[in-house]
């Protein structure tokens, strides 16, 4: 499934609105970042990102609007525990998408938080970050990079969605 693209939502309805919660739930037990719906069985374009500031955007159909300039960075994934790689991503993004009571939002990010709707967004096409390296070499377990890598890494595979 987490290779299949997920489906356009036709309505938000209460049993969406439980998908979200229920995203929310296992991104923040994970502990992660984000959390797509295809990632816990469900084929659908629902998915859940937590920000820098510890903000929870719960998003239905969401498509990046805009993007702008580059930053390259470890990440990791809750379908790939104990992974982390390097990946380029855009630094700033909007994203545009519904909330969970069906009205239209824009969310403007940066940095991390630019870099997980990326990374979720992804989960929705069917791409993995692993897809996404800037070379195969950069993919590694977390436990063995060291020095400044390792702590950098360890934090973003602790973080990720």
């Amino acid at each position: 499934m987490l290779r299949e693209k997920a489906k356009k939502v036709a309505r938000v309805d209460t049993s969406i609105q439980k998908l979200l919660d229920d995203l929310a739930e296992t991104m923040l037990n994970a502990p992660g970042a984000g959390l797509a719906a295809n990632q816990i069985g469900v084929a659908l374009r629902v998915c859940v990102v937590k920000g820098d500031e510890n903000q929870i955007w719960g998003l239905v159909n969401p498509v990046i609007v805009k993007s702008a300039g580059s930053q390259v960075g470890y990440e990791g994934c809750l379908s790939k525990p104990g992974w982390v790689g390097e990946v380029e991503r855009y630094e700033a993004v909007v994203v545009k998408g519904l909330n969970r009571h069906g009205k239209q939002v824009r969310i403007k990010s940066t940095g991390f938080t630019a870099r997980a709707f990326q990374h979720e967004l992804d989960h929705l096409d069917g791409v993995l970050f692993t897809d996404r390296l800037t070379r195969l070499d950069t993919l590694q377990r977390v436990e063995d990079l060291v020095g400044e890598e390792h702590e950098e890494a360890e934090a973003v595979a602790a973080a990720s969605g």
